[in-house]
């Protein structure tokens, strides 16, 4: 194995049968394309090996809908003198896996012990997803022996998918054409059809192939389809094979199934090493503009850099139809839908190093619209009712019954689905961070103008007028702290609706001003008017810090529910999976969260609240968090950094950037499994680093940076993309480094330390603590 960098290599050492699942999350490769989960050659369905479709969906016989797997095309496992050698049925002598994440690519280094004559078999593989073609994967396989026998590879496709609720595929059929071998099926419900075409070379030295004389023979059963290579092996003599499989479906191509055997024959012919050196290339290009280097902090070096590769392998580079599901590509779980996770913890990270990706993100909810409104009018309401799990199409795959109560096995009824109404303002506020971010008024022209319009009419059929208090309220809602369903005036929520029907008007106006007619096309069929928006603004509730303590209820009467410590809570947990909410959940009438929604909103706002107000809430209700959500952490460790106090927020940003290294999550609610990656955490981590530590800012004019450096931080650096220019920046405790590429085409302005000043193309520039 070609050996990374260990700034970029992650890597376990010795096997543990319990963890091949957390495993298989932890070493995923990807593309946006599809995510290859991190199993071993030999692993099938039961150990939950997978290759996860980006946006093709499927449902069976009423259960949930969810992402589709496609057949496993790498298949292989070896024998030598007759005896299996593989991991289900071998203790290894020595175990390796590691994980690239410079240019991902999946390394495994394993030595068996033969029974007969105690040989030892080293097998060595490492695969990639191509980010150059994204139906390809590739793959490598070698088998060195330290003795002679007959050594025997069996390989193929897998046609037996790991599912949830599945199966997925129907029609299954093998066939092999040309050397080549080919699974095609279709989905279901919609009849998708889908290809996976694969084949082998055998590479190395050439006198070494030349000496080989290969028994090959074919074998298809229950839509799978496999090879077996039986020949004379030499001691000592390394075998290698190389690998190349394509992946098509029927939302890219016509005919999947000669899609992939040509992309398949010509990445054969490309061969392995070109094929690598193209998407070491493609990385490269990736990681110069999305890399952050810590500086004094190896530990949080590599998490945060393994961070942003989670989110640079489900990235939907490729099509503004997709977004980012709540565990990205590693498998069903969630039903691969999108949540408000990505506009809220991903797309920052995008609209700083990859504008056209965020420009994706944003276009799903766009392109989604008709989903939301039919939600809203499924409700009674007018406008988008954005859904809580998001598929292709933005109908709602949410439930009403999510979880099981673990002592009766009941369904219970959860309110995700009808009273998270916060998912339509955090779209909105998606669309407009895109264009503050980048000035790309055509967001607002093509759809999103309307789209935030849309949301915001929901809201105003939502909200109730209190006649008494003479202000709108939104009641019967659930904020993101899902341990409290149906609560009235969640601090949270009501922030972000107000923001929305700011938006809206604002958003109007632009387009009025530049599309009259597609103005007066919203205005006239609405019964809705932008006066009516603006009343609402005005006059809607937000919850406002208590004048004596500083803190901000969290919803109506928050603070009249028991106050109990959190050690003491769990302290009377009777099943360790047993969920905390609903209607008898444990921290249902207490004060404890699963998540601080007033920390995000100081967040969202920072600029709306001071320093002690901040320090206040922060210091109240972090006791009072259990973190039950990935998305938690985070927040805490940016709002610290905003207050002055970062290495209050340095074990948060850790809990954050280490969360799919150490497997250390929830795996269940209830009995329902949620094991896989955690790209809004990811995000998290980003925004941590850069926005909560490094301190740095853009509201589409100016860059402002605050530096909040953890105690064993002494710079971050990192790159820049500001209105369609690149700048280099390195902040430190003194001083702030600052470099325009010399390739920009205006000037960027910069301000630290009550200081500013503007970039021209090519010029660096230093900023000082205490200059004049």
């Amino acid at each position: 194995m070609k050996h990374a960098n260990q700034d970029w290599l992650i890597r376990e050492n010795g096997f543990d049968r319990n963890r091949i699942a957390a495993s298989g999350n932890k070493f995923m490769i990807g593309n946006g394309y599809m995510g290859c989960r991190g199993t071993m050659e030999e692993y099938t369905k039961d150990q939950l090996a997978a290759v996860t479709l980006a946006g093709l969906y499927d449902q069976v016989d009423g259960k949930w809908r969810e992402p589709v797997n496609a057949p496993h095309p790498l298949y292989a496992v070896i024998e030598f003198e007759g005896q299996s050698l593989s991991l289900l049925d071998s203790e290894p002598v020595e175990h390796e896996q590691a994980l690239d994440i410079r240019s991902a690519v999946h390394h495994r280094r394993t030595v068996f012990k033969a029974d007969r004559g105690g040989a030892e078999l080293v097998v060595e593989s490492e695969r990639f997803c191509s980010a150059e073609r994204l139906n390809v994967i590739a793959g490598r396989l070698s088998v060195t022996c330290s003795a002679d026998g007959q050594l025997t590879i069996r390989t193929g496709i897998d046609g037996e998918v790991w599912d949830i609720n599945g199966p997925h595929l129907e029609k299954l059929e093998a066939s092999e054409n040309q050397n080549s071998l080919l699974v095609t099926a279709v989905t279901r419900e919609l009849q998708v059809p889908l290809a996976v075409a694969e084949r082998i070379s055998s590479s190395g030295e050439a006198e070494d192939r030349e000496a080989v004389t290969m028994e090959v023979r074919y074998d298809r059963q229950s839509g799978s389809i496999f090879r077996t290579i039986s020949f004379a092996c030499r001691a000592g003599k390394t075998y290698t094979f190389d690998r190349f499989a394509a992946v098509c479906t029927g939302l890219d191509e016509e005919e999947p199934g000669a899609a992939a055997l040509r992309l398949c024959r010509e990445a054969a012919g490309t061969g392995y090493a070109g094929l690598l050196a193209e998407h070491e290339a493609c990385w490269e290009r990736k990681w110069a503009l999305a890399d952050v280097v810590i500086e004094g902090d190896d530990e949080a070096q590599l998490a945060l850099r393994y961070s942003l590769y989670q989110l640079l392998i489900i990235a939907p580079e490729h099509s503004e139809k997709l977004s980012i599901p709540a565990r990205g590509l590693s498998g069903q779980v969630y039903k691969g839908a999108v949540f408000w996770d990505t506009e809220m913890f991903m797309l920052p990270f995008f609209l700083y190093t990859q504008p056209e990706t965020a420009r994706n993100l944003v276009m799903y909810r766009i392109h989604t619209l008709d989903g939301a409104r039919r939600k809203a009018a499924e409700y009674g309401y007018e406008g988008a009712f954005y859904a809580w799990e998001s598929q292709e199409t933005g109908d709602d795959a949410c439930t009403l019954f999510n979880v099981n109560d673990v002592f009766t096995g009941r369904p219970m009824r959860t309110y995700f689905r009808d009273k998270q109404v916060h998912i339509s303002a955090d779209a909105a506020y998606g669309i407009w961070e895109y264009y503050k971010f980048t000035g790309d008024e055509g967001i607002l022209l093509q759809g999103g103008a309307e789209t935030v319009w849309e949301c915001a009419r929901f809201f105003y059929s939502y909200a109730y007028y209190n006649p008494l208090k003479q202000r709108y309220e939104v009641l019967d809602v659930t904020g993101p702290d899902e341990y409290h369903e149906r609560v009235n005036n969640n601090a949270f929520t009501n922030a972000m609706v107000k923001r929305t029907l700011f938006l809206a008007l604002e958003a109007m106006e632009i387009l009025h001003a530049a599309c009259p007619e597609q103005y007066e096309a919203l205005v006239q069929n609405s019964a809705i008017k932008p006066e009516h928006i603006r009343d609402m603004h005005d006059r809607l509730y937000v919850p406002e810090p208590d004048s004596e303590t500083g803190l901000i209820e969290q919803f109506d009467r928050y603070f009249t529910l028991e106050d109990v410590p959190l050690s003491e809570l769990k302290g009377r947990v009777l099943n360790k999976h047993e969920y905390w909410g609903g209607g008898n959940g444990l921290a249902t009438t207490t004060q404890i969260l699963k998540q601080a929604d007033i920390v995000l909103m100081l967040h969202l706002f920072k600029d709306a609240y001071d320093t002690v107000i901040k320090k206040a809430n922060w210091a109240y209700y972090e006791p009072r968090t259990e973190h039950g959500s990935s998305l938690s952490a985070c927040i805490y460790a940016m709002v610290a950094a905003d207050t002055g106090s970062p290495d209050w927020g340095y074990p948060y940003f850790m809990r954050t950037a280490t969360i799919d290294l150490t497997g250390e999550s929830k795996q269940y609610v209830g009995d329902l499994y949620i094991g896989g990656t955690h790209p809004a955490a990811n995000g998290g981590a980003w925004m941590a680093a850069v926005q909560g530590f490094a301190g740095i800012r853009f509201d589409g004019e100016c860059a402002t940076i605050s530096p909040s450096l953890p105690e064993k931080w002494q710079a971050v650096q990192t790159r820049l993309a500001l209105r369609g220019q690149q700048i280099k920046v390195r902040v430190g405790r003194q001083q702030v480094e600052l470099e325009a590429d010399a390739g920009n085409t205006s000037e960027v302005r910069v301000a630290a330390y009550g200081q500013s000043l503007t970039l021209e193309p090519g010029v660096s520039a230093v900023l000082r603590m205490g200059q004049e």
